[in-house]
């Protein structure tokens, strides 16, 4: 049976799409049914590209994964400091690392968190600098390692609200899908016919009425914008400051391969 590995942050483990019995469920574990996988999901909320390459990697590798994803990053453009090199150089490494054991690995460009959060110009433009950062490195890795690479940033579906959960964080069930069916039909062209089934592209569940949707906030949304006020507001600021005054540099850690222009 075809070993499917799942690494990176809260995206991956399935965050915005809840089951019945309250777990999460997410992208992959639906993209791992269509193709007939077994998943071994290392995912961890809160992993930063870090996080990766020291603790899931290495559980990654002793699976001997047939087909492998690494999405990770968002987290990174959401600290301070960020140091794209880093990001760059922790992405590559564990990019190398699977595809030298043989597995396909799937990798992405993430869309702008700052688009779906509604920040104010100032807030918004340092934050979506950061994620040019981090989606031109994994652009490097992918066309060094010959990923497969989905490009949802450019995608229009990326921005589109019912494919964001409550949150607007995390990918709703329908944003999962989305995901899973983009990473579905670029393994398809990478390996042929005979994968498995598409996965079905439409939500199982209905979306969170808006009365939920209010429950969410009155319960648990207001304690995560406080979490995210006292940690990630004071950084945004900060980088609004300093990156105005001081242009970002790209990964210049991780030399840029002679078929990318």
């Amino acid at each position: 049976m075809t070993v499917f590995v799942a690494l990176g942050d809260s995206t991956t483990a399935g965050y915005g799409d809840r089951m019945p019995d309250g777990s999460w469920r997410g992208w992959a574990p639906i993209l791992a049914a269509a193709l007939g996988a077994r998943l071994h999901n290392l995912a961890g909320s809160g992993a930063q590209t870090s996080d990766v390459v020291t603790g899931q990697l290495p559980r990654a590798l002793d699976l001997r994964p047939d087909i492998a994803a690494v999405i990770a990053g968002t987290n990174d453009t959401l600290r301070s400091p960020f140091d794209p090199a880093r990001v760059a150089a922790n992405l590559d490494r564990t990019v190398a690392a699977l595809r030298a054991r043989g597995a396909e690995v799937l990798t992405i460009r993430l869309p702008d968190p700052g688009r779906m959060f509604g920040l104010p110009g100032p807030l918004a433009r340092p934050l979506a600098r950061r994620m040019r950062d981090l989606n031109a490195a994994a652009d490097l890795v992918a066309a060094r390692h010959r990923t497969v690479h989905f490009d949802a940033a450019g995608h229009p579906w990326s921005y589109e609200r019912r494919m964001w959960s409550v949150d607007r964080l995390h990918p709703s069930e329908r944003g999962h899908r989305f995901l899973a069916c983009s990473f579905y039909d670029l393994l398809a062209a990478r390996l042929g016919p005979g994968i498995g089934a598409r996965p079905d592209p439409a939500p199982s569940s209905p979306p969170p009425t808006r009365t939920a949707q209010a429950w969410w906030m009155a319960t648990q949304g207001t304690r995560w914008m406080i979490r995210r006020s006292t940690d990630l507001l004071p950084g945004l600021l900060a980088l609004a400051y300093t990156e105005l005054r001081r242009p970002s540099d790209l990964a210049p850690g991780l030399p840029v391969p002679d078929h990318v222009a």
